[in-house]
């Protein structure tokens, strides 16, 4: 796709605008002016809902039965890790209004046309299949221990739903994230609630240390910051007048207060004694009373459809961002509904292990977001400094810019960080094998190996190097 100027003077009729009950036609180039709308609040539920759900809730499961924190170890790890991701959050999607485009395509300016291809193509993987997959499962396991449905067609009831608001389009899931809000928050909030009151807080954990302080902090950013590739997607319909203080405040504090309060509850009911052989829906539910644990269940799921609604839109998003010249056949639209199929093919496989996947996943989130918003925010303040709005806004569709020191500072911030410093089951890097309390580093060494090395590059060589 190419990337056409936005209309700045407004004079184009909206034929999306404001509507819910339509299909979104657009993909990745600019909005016009004409079909600016909405407000910065919107984004505060929409970055609330899709956490209020159980993959969050096992962030901090993990983080005291996998990673050996105590109950405020564990707290105190995912309030900071969240911090970093949120923040995060709301300075990205500032560019929503700024430039209209979706997140994805803003990368073309720390990696060029081409070079974007990379972290463009990643991110369609990880969000249409990694977490389409690590949510849906969730969501499959409640709808089987609230309804005795077996879990491979509750896996199919769930993703049929998710792709079809996926489907839709924009406009759809900001207003599905709006409902979905008080009763997710409700819920969740009578669950933590009774599960504070059974929680067993004052254990001293199982000697996680500082490495099981760093590998729950990394769970924790990994999570929140996931969240960071798709931070424009849904704030480049705002008007370009849109308050820039309340466009990165909401998304901040939506995703900050949702991801904290949520996972620290799955760390307090993680020192509850659970049932055993129980599914991990189960074991979450297990201590609540049966009307509470049927209301849970059915929290999980919605916030697991909410959640993968952002994450299976996002995925077809950041195809359309690729530049690639696409049949018109082949829209937004219906790379949702691939993509959706892939996360489907993903989830019904992960269905026999899904707690260590996740925990897997987790980690090798961060290891890729870490080096990739290094490299993002750098730019990002280098070029406000130097660079008129309307110099950038005709990079994005320039197919000729290039800026290979972005490419070259993100694969080196990977090379460097993951064989060295990563704590995975399957793999333990040179540093924690031979030094365990450093735990898992990864992502904090690969944000700071590619965003200094990309500063380097940068000044040194340009950024049409």
């Amino acid at each position: 796709m190419t990337t056409a100027p936005a209309d700045s003077a407004g004079t184009l009729a909206p034929a999306y605008g404001d509507k819910v009950i339509a299909v979104e036609t657009a993909g990745s180039d600019p909005i016009p002016d004409a079909e600016r709308h909405g407000s910065p609040l919107q984004l505060l539920w929409t970055w609330a809902s899709p956490n209020i759900e159980f993959a969050t809730v096992y962030i901090g499961v993990i983080s005291v039965l996998f990673f050996g924190l105590s109950f405020w170890q564990a707290t105190a790890a995912i309030l900071l890790g969240t911090a970093v991701g949120a923040i995060a959050q709301g300075v990205l999607s500032l560019d929503g209004p700024r430039f209209g485009v979706p997140q994805m395509v803003i990368g073309r300016f720390s990696f060029g046309h081409r070079g974007n291809v990379l972290p463009s193509g990643v991110n369609a993987v990880v969000a249409g299949v990694g977490w389409f997959a690590v949510n849906s499962v969730s969501a499959a396991f409640a709808l089987n221990t609230l309804t005795g449905l077996r879990p491979l067609p509750s896996l199919l009831l769930v993703v049929a739903a998710e792709i079809l608001i996926g489907f839709i389009g924009h406009n759809f899931v900001h207003v599905f994230e709006k409902y979905a809000f008080p009763a997710l928050a409700v819920i969740f909030l009578a669950a933590g609630v009774w599960t504070f009151k059974d929680a067993h807080l004052g254990g001293g954990g199982a000697g996680g240390g500082i490495g099981g302080f760093l590998l729950a902090f990394s769970a924790a950013w990994g999570y929140a910051a996931g969240w960071n590739p798709y931070a424009t997607d849904y704030s480049r319909y705002l008007p370009r007048t849109a308050s820039k203080f309340k466009t990165v405040l909401y998304p901040a504090v939506g995703l900050f207060v949702s991801v904290a309060v949520v996972a620290v509850i799955g760390a307090a009911s993680a020192t509850i004694v659970a049932p055993k052989d129980a599914t991990p829906t189960a074991a979450f539910t297990g201590h609540l009373p049966g009307w509470l644990g049927d209301l849970v269940l059915l929290a999980i799921i919605l916030g697991a459809v909410s959640a993968n609604a952002l994450n299976v839109y996002s995925s077809a998003i950041s195809l359309t961002s690729l530049g690639l010249k696409l049949p018109p056949w082949l829209g937004r639209g219906t790379l949702v509904v691939l993509s959706g199929v892939a996360g489907t093919a993903a989830a019904w496989a992960s269905l026999s292990d899904a707690g260590s996947a996740y925990e897997a996943f987790l980690l090798v989130i961060a290891y890729w977001v870490g080096p990739w918003l290094g490299v993002v925010l750098v730019e990002r303040l280098l070029q406000g400094r130097t660079t008129s709005d309307e110099v950038l806004a005709s990079r994005l569709g320039d197919r000729t810019f290039t800026n290979w020191p972005g490419v070259t500072a993100l694969l080196i911030g990977v090379a460097v960080s993951v064989p060295l410093f990563s704590n995975q089951e399957k793999y333990v890097g040179y540093v924690p094998e031979h030094w365990p309390s450093f735990g898992d580093s990864t992502p904090l060494v690969g944000f700071a190996v590619s965003a200094g090395l990309y500063a380097a590059l940068r000044g040194r060589l340009g950024s049409r190097a």
